[in-house]
């Protein structure tokens, strides 16, 4: 019964596909015209007037034979069709994703990889050798193989190693630093079409909120971008080689990690708007405070550096005690430990701090004020000899005794630093 009923479906079902006498299929893909389909549909003509059960037999054996040759069409056919089914989504970036990107790769070629190496002695065979002691990043200056970093970066070398973007590397020399604002420039011997200088833009228009990159080498990785926001202007940091305070200084929550010291800090434009020079972190993490020296007080020192091979910062050629000694006398303003007789003050007439006969404390004298500006500690002092130039007369307003004296003093240059 069961065999019965699978016939009677076989041959309904090839009934609603072909005329019971004649093959006439047209299927959406033509038929291969292979010899055992032709067989095949001879056989069936030749046997159609035979018993019920070898018709009901064939007609088996047709649908098999046409499914098989369906398939066969499909797969041979134009996979365009199939494909169409298979969904690739393409990369897509978002506009400001875009330009991050690109600004990444105009800017990388400017930036470079600096190796501090230190001379060693060894101790059995008393040889002289090098060993790397620090490195960092720094960025092309002009065409001319003039790099820029900060000072600490290659405090204390005896030799200094440059690479650049395409990996090749150049022995540099030091054109000249200044310890002061931590900023430092070298030179290589490189071919001018490998020079690829930075864009200079302005640090003057920053405000707070504003997109900046920062690109360095960290742990001595290959390039790397960091990104955040401008989150202070007008801050103050201490020199890490002379505690001199640097002015104007760019406070920034995009990481600068060990390495990124010296890279530039750049502006959404792709232009030079710092350098990274501190993280202040007390974790001892890359997750602080970065701070970078602005670009308008790069560019002075480096034109300067580049000329002269020095910085021509005037000074009042004196050394006065700390802050907190000063407050606890009562007073407010610099005192006066030291002012050798052929610098600025001691030609002046200021007086230093020294001891009588009986080795009493005789206090020197101590600076309120400059041209009128209120001196109160060094930081002050410092301030305001960075807005005078070299040869100029200023008006120094000293407390001495129980009484103030106004005393002229003509500012000289920094005695040249080696």
């Amino acid at each position: 019964m069961a065999a019965s009923s699978h016939s009677l479906a076989s041959s309904a079902f090839f009934s609603t596909i072909t005329p019971p006498r004649k093959f006439s299929l047209t299927p959406r893909f033509p038929l291969p015209k292979s010899s055992l389909c032709r067989k095949i549909v001879s056989n069936y003509d030749s046997t159609v007037d035979q018993s019920n059960s070898g018709k009901k037999l064939l007609d088996s054996i047709f649908v098999a034979c046409t499914s098989v040759a369906l398939s066969f069409s499909l797969f041979l056919a134009d996979v365009d069709s199939a494909s169409a089914f298979v969904v690739t989504t393409p990369r897509k970036l978002q506009t400001d994703e875009l330009a991050t990107v690109r600004l990444f790769q105009e800017n990388t070629p400017s930036v470079v990889y600096i190796t501090n190496l230190a001379s060693r002695q060894d101790m059995f065979t008393l040889d002289i050798f090098e060993v790397p002691q620090g490195s960092g990043s720094g960025f092309v200056w002009d065409k001319d193989g003039h790099i820029v970093t900060n000072y600490h970066v290659i405090r204390g070398a005896s030799d200094l190693r440059v690479t650049l973007a395409d990996q090749t590397t150049y022995d540099a020399k030091v054109v000249g630093f200044d310890q002061d604002k931590d900023v430092a420039v070298l030179l290589v011997d490189a071919p001018k079409d490998k020079m690829r200088p930075i864009p200079i833009g302005v640090s003057a228009d920053l405000l707070v909120g504003q997109k900046v990159f920062a690109i360095g080498n960290p742990f001595g990785l290959d390039h790397t971008l960091t990104t955040g926001v401008i989150s202070g202007l007008r801050r103050e940091i201490n020199s890490a080689a002379t505690g001199r305070p640097i002015q104007d200084v760019i406070q920034t929550d995009a990481a600068i990690n060990p390495g990124n010291s010296g890279g530039p800090l750049l502006d959404s434009s792709g232009n030079l708007i710092g350098i990274n020079t501190a993280i202040y972190s007390p974790s001892g993490a890359s997750s602080g405070v970065g701070f970078s020296i602005p670009v308008d007080t790069v560019s002075g020192i480096v034109d300067q550096l580049v000329k002269f091979g020095k910085v021509t910062r005037p000074i009042l050629g004196i050394k006065f005690a700390p802050d907190q000694s000063v407050e606890q006398l009562g007073v407010s303003g610099v005192l006066v430990l030291d002012a050798p007789p052929n610098g600025p003050a001691g030609k002046a007439g200021l007086l230093p701090t020294k001891r009588d006969s009986y080795g009493r404390l005789i206090l020197g004298d101590i600076i309120t004020s400059i041209n009128g500006k209120k001196v109160t500690n060094g930081t002050d002092l410092y301030r305001i000899l960075d807005q005078c130039k070299v040869g100029e007369k200023v008006t120094v307003e000293v407390l001495r005794g129980d009484h103030k004296e106004k005393i002229p003093v003509l500012l000289e240059p920094k005695p040249e630093e080696t």
